[in-house]
């Protein structure tokens, strides 16, 4: 093939060149991370042992543009620019005059958003000579991304999956050792985090985190990498955003009116807000931005906004998030990507400065909403996406109620393909709608350092 026609095949106007770092457009910035032992602010010396240079670089940066390598952007080309649909089926059922648009990320070859961060990841850590990483899994979107993008630079991938979500989704394990990975049932007996929690223990992101980056900080020639929480990783994931702008656009919209993502550690949710974040600040449109999370595990609406760790053994810098308590370990409900204690401290502080609201939901709603999806625009969403689609719903009734035509972009950040067995309990009337007791919650936060 020749140079030029290569050339033709990279070209779309629609995929990014740059991501997007919301920090420098933020009127006040953010609260910076802690070191665990001495309370100072971290420095890029006390992240070397987990990163390398250039994802440190990304996590402090306060540059508005970062460029995505070339290599990077030749690997993003197998599934982006991912497709913003019109939901014209859905708007039809539930007779709304809002129009309904959803960015779909199921599309890459994990299935979710998590590949637009754990390509770089990979490639950085690649070009430093590292040759193993170690991470976590929920609901094994992550591990699945991860253990990919190590497949295509040459690495070993060690996944340590949430117990509850090891046991029920077998296929996520299958899919995690088909590209490569090797993966663990957290809590494990091989790590002294592990050794913390009785054998058969559900465990948590918290606690598997803890056994990754325990491990990584062993060895020399191994890193960690995170699928969510961390800025550079929110900022890989701008890359959502920033085209869902360009292709409402191409739509004939001017902007959007409502934003809506799920929310666990945070990445999906700022990929797709924080491009519109910074057109909002710019005057150029304003529409709302909202965060929906599960009511089992309520962080930015039940949970408080101080410095917590983002693992359960305290082996992380303390962050500056909205949190439940890094001790809490939340009930196996379905969306295992949204059960983590924290929230990404970037979302967090545009949520206490009142850049975007967050909304909780119970799960059978969820499904609910993801069934009438699947049934009317063919596609079965991931249990964590189905809190974004619930929400839609929710204000696309209520413009059918109130006759407004406003524009609704939703984020679709991955397929439920491999979640089917938690669309079979949900169609046998087997799922429960847990709320977090008060009870659990001043427990839980107890435990939360006191600064």
């Amino acid at each position: 093939m020749s140079d030029e026609a290569v050339k033709y095949l990279l070209d779309d106007s629609e995929m990014p060149t740059h991501w997007y770092n919301v920090v420098a457009d933020l009127p006040t910035p953010p609260p910076p991370p802690l070191h665990p032992g001495t309370h100072q602010p971290v420095g890029p010396d006390d992240l070397s042992g987990l990163f390398p240079p250039e994802l440190i670089a990304q996590e402090v940066t306060a540059e508005r543009f970062v460029e995505i390598p070339r290599a990077v952007r030749e690997v993003y080309r197998l599934w982006r620019p991912s497709p913003l649909f019109r939901a014209r089926r859905l708007e039809a059922k539930l007779a709304t005059p809002a129009r309904i648009y959803y960015k779909y990320e199921g599309v890459s070859p994990a299935g979710s958003h998590k590949t637009n961060t754990s390509v770089p990841q990979a490639y950085y850590n690649s070009i430093n000579g590292i040759t193993r990483l170690t991470t976590e899994t929920g609901a094994g979107q992550w591990g699945t991304a991860l253990a990919f993008a190590c497949s295509l630079f040459g690495m070993h991938c060690d996944v340590w999956q949430v117990g509850a979500s090891f046991d029920s989704k077998p296929a996520r394990r299958t899919l995690m050792e088909t590209f490569g990975a090797t993966v663990f049932r957290s809590p494990t007996r091989d790590t002294e985090s592990g050794r913390a929690f009785p054998e058969g223990h559900p465990g948590s992101l918290g606690i598997a985190i803890s056994e990754a980056v325990e491990v990584a900080a062993q060895q020399d020639d191994v890193k960690y990498a995170l699928g969510s929480v961390l800025n550079h990783v929110l900022l890989h994931q701008t890359v959502i955003g920033e085209e869902a702008l360009l292709q409402l656009a191409k739509a004939g919209e001017s902007g959007a009116d409502l934003v809506i993502g799920c929310a666990g550690g945070g990445s999906n949710l700022a990929g797709l807000t924080f491009p519109f974040v910074r057109e909002k600040l710019a005057g150029k449109q304003n529409p709302r931005l909202i965060a929906v999370e599960p009511a089992a595990c309520p962080t930015l609406t039940r949970g408080e906004y101080r410095y917590d760790f983002g693992d359960t053994a305290g082996l992380t810098p303390l962050m500056k998030m909205y949190t439940l308590g890094h001790d809490f370990v939340p009930s196996a409900i379905h969306a295992g990507g949204l059960r983590y204690h924290g929230m990404a401290p970037l979302v967090s502080h545009l949520v206490h400065e009142g850049h975007i609201a967050a909304v909780a939901l119970h799960q059978n709603e969820c499904f609910a909403a993801a069934i009438e999806f699947a049934r009317t625009e063919g596609i079965v969403p991931a249990p964590e996406s189905s809190h974004a689609i619930a929400l839609a719903r929710q204000e696309a009734l209520a413009c059918a109620e109130s006759g407004e035509d406003k524009v609704i972009v939703v984020g679709l950040s991955g397929h439920g393909m491999l979640e089917l067995g938690a669309y079979e309990s949900y169609l046998a009337g087997g799922l429960a709608d847990e709320a977090l007791s008060e009870e659990a919650l001043t427990a839980a936060l107890a435990g939360v350092p006191q600064l």
